[in-house]
């Protein structure tokens, strides 16, 4: 997912958890369990700006620890107000936690034209358009083309292993057209570029072209 999809997703979110949810996916690449079953008030520190997700609590039972956006402290900051440390981070209106949101995320996508219901080869209803683990994949790709190293990026993400990791680092379409426009550049030489070749360069270009009419 694009920047411009996840701003229209965005705008289209109108509960303060989803919104806090989609943002903080976006960038770490959290996983669903992550988000929902887990993270407690606790774990939003708003003076240091950083989440931390505690070891034994991931899917590969290893902690980690990220420094939070201005987009993500926002939304965190409304989230966690006035709630005890034990209560959890994302609540509904009735302060009930959300535990499944696939329905909720379906009707986001629907109403920013990213998604809907189709009838599946078995006559039925079949989900076609972005997935929440979507937000996973994007998050690796962003923080790659930002400069973000590898190895921050993995430990940001949670990945173990490289060859994971990179099998969510997807070439989009754009990073094709930018790469080709960087190769155009790199191949045109000034109208007003002098000649930098040097002499042992113009003896083996001159050799070369004497093997090559031999």
């Amino acid at each position: 997912m694009e920047d411009p999809k996840y701003t229209k997703l965005a705008g289209h979110a109108n509960e303060l958890w989803l919104k806090a949810i989609l943002a903080t996916a976006y960038a770490f690449g959290f996983r669903k369990s992550e988000l929902l079953l887990n993270m407690k008030v606790r774990q939003v520190d708003l003076e240091n700006r950083t989440i931390r997700l505690f070891t034994g609590s991931t899917k590969n039972n290893d902690g980690r620890i990220v420094k939070m956006t201005a987009e993500v402290y926002g939304l965190l900051r409304e989230c966690v107000e006035d709630k005890n440390p034990e209560d959890h981070v994302f609540t509904r209106a009735n302060n009930e936690p959300v535990k499944d949101f696939r329905g909720a995320w379906r009707s986001l996508c629907e109403r920013a034209g990213l998604g809907k219901f189709v009838t599946g080869k078995n006559g039925k209803p079949k989900w076609e358009g972005l997935l929440f683990h979507d937000l996973r994949r994007s998050a690796v790709r962003n923080m790659v083309r930002r400069g973000v190293s590898e190895t921050v990026a993995m430990r940001l993400s949670g990945h173990k292993t490289r060859s994971v990791f990179l099998r969510y680092d997807i070439t989009s379409l754009g990073d094709i057209e930018d790469a080709a426009a960087r190769i155009e550049r790199g191949s045109k030489v000034p109208e007003n570029r002098t000649d930098t070749t040097t002499s042992t360069e113009r003896i083996f270009d001159a050799t070369l072209k004497d093997r090559m009419t031999v």
